[in-house]
C-alpha cells in the first residue's frame, strides 16, 4: 500500500495540462487561424485573375482577330509568272500566302531602284474565308498607298483582256486623276479567282491602263495542281491574248463605259 508520503511527493493530477501544452495549443491555432486567412486572400485574388483573363480575350483580340490567320507560305512554289518586257529593269519578288481554311494568295511586287513599288499583281483563290460581300475596293486601296487607303476607290474605266472585261480603280476624290495610280479588280466564278492589283508605270492614265493589260494579257500559268479547271481556264485565256495596244480602246470604241474618264454615273466604290 503506498504511503501517505509517497504520494505527498509525487502529486497526481490526471485532468491537469502543463502550461507549456496550452502554449503550443494556442499557437498552432494562432497559426491555422492566419494560414487560412492567407490561403482565402489568394483563392480570392486566384478568382479575381481568372475573370479578368477572361474578359481580356475579347477586348484586346476581337479586331486582330478579322485579320488573322493568312501567313506566308515559304515551302509553296511558285504557281503564275508575268512576262513583263517593261519592268525587266525592276526588282520583282513573289509571295504566298495561304489561309487554315484553304484560300491562297499568289502576290508578284515589282519595285523601282529606289526600292518604291510601281507595281503589284495578286491571284487570290479563295477557300472557306472567303465572304463575297467583302469584296470591295478597301484593301486595294490601301495596297496602292497605305496613307490614302481610307479614302477608298471609285470607278475608272474598263478594259478588256483575256480574262475578260476588268475593272479599274482609282482614288477617290483625287485632284489631279492624271497622276494617280490605277488598280484594277476581275472576279471569275468558275474556277473560284479573283485576279486584282495596281500600276503606277507611265505618265497619265492612258499609259497605265495599258500597262495594266499587258500585265494581265501576260499573266501565264506555271502549275494548277490538283485544279483541272484553273488550268482549262487559263488555256480558254490564251486563245483570246492580244496585244498590249488592245488594251487601250480606240476613239471610236471608247464610251462611258470604256473611256479613260470616270464614268459620271458611277460613284466611289
Amino acid at each position: 500500500m503506498r504511503s501517505f508520503r509517497t504520494t505527498a511527493a509525487y502529486p497526481h493530477h490526471p485532468t491537469s495540462i502543463h502550461p507549456a501544452l496550452n502554449n503550443f495549443a494556442d499557437e498552432c491555432a494562432g497559426t491555422l487561424a492566419r494560414l487560412a486567412a492567407y490561403v482565402g486572400v489568394l483563392a480570392l485574388l486566384a478568382m479575381a485573375g481568372l475573370h479578368l483573363w477572361d474578359q481580356l480575350p475579347v477586348a484586346a483580340t476581337a479586331e486582330p482577330a478579322a485579320k488573322a490567320g493568312w501567313g506566308l507560305a515559304s515551302r509553296s512554289h511558285p504557281a503564275f509568272a508575268v512576262s513583263q518586257t517593261d519592268l525587266l529593269e525592276k526588282t520583282e519578288t513573289y509571295e504566298i500566302f495561304r489561309h487554315p481554311e484553304g484560300g491562297r494568295k499568289d502576290v508578284l511586287h515589282w519595285m523601282s531602284q529606289g526600292e518604291k513599288p510601281v507595281a503589284e499583281l495578286e491571284i487570290y483563290r479563295p477557300g472557306g474565308e472567303f465572304s463575297p460581300s467583302e469584296v470591295n475596293g478597301v484593301e486595294i486601296a490601301a495596297r496602292m498607298d497605305p496613307q490614302q487607303g481610307s479614302r477608298g476607290l471609285e470607278a475608272a474605266g474598263v478594259i478588256d483582256s483575256k480574262f475578260g472585261p476588268v475593272a479599274l480603280l482609282r482614288h477617290a476624290g483625287n485632284p489631279d486623276g492624271a497622276k494617280s495610280c490605277l488598280g484594277f479588280i476581275k472576279r471569275i466564278a468558275d474556277p473560284n479567282l479573283q485576279i486584282s492589283g495596281w500600276t503606277c508605270q507611265g505618265d497619265g492614265l492612258p499609259a497605265r491602263r495599258t500597262a495594266i493589260g499587258c500585265m494581265l494579257n501576260r499573266l501565264t500559268l506555271l502549275s494548277a495542281g490538283n485544279e483541272p479547271k484553273l488550268a482549262e481556264l487559263f488555256a480558254r485565256a490564251e486563245l483570246k491574248r492580244g496585244s498590249c495596244s488592245a488594251a487601250t480602246p480606240s476613239v471610236t470604241s471608247a464610251d462611258w463605259v470604256t473611256g479613260t474618264g470616270n464614268p459620271l454615273l458611277r460613284g466611289p466604290l
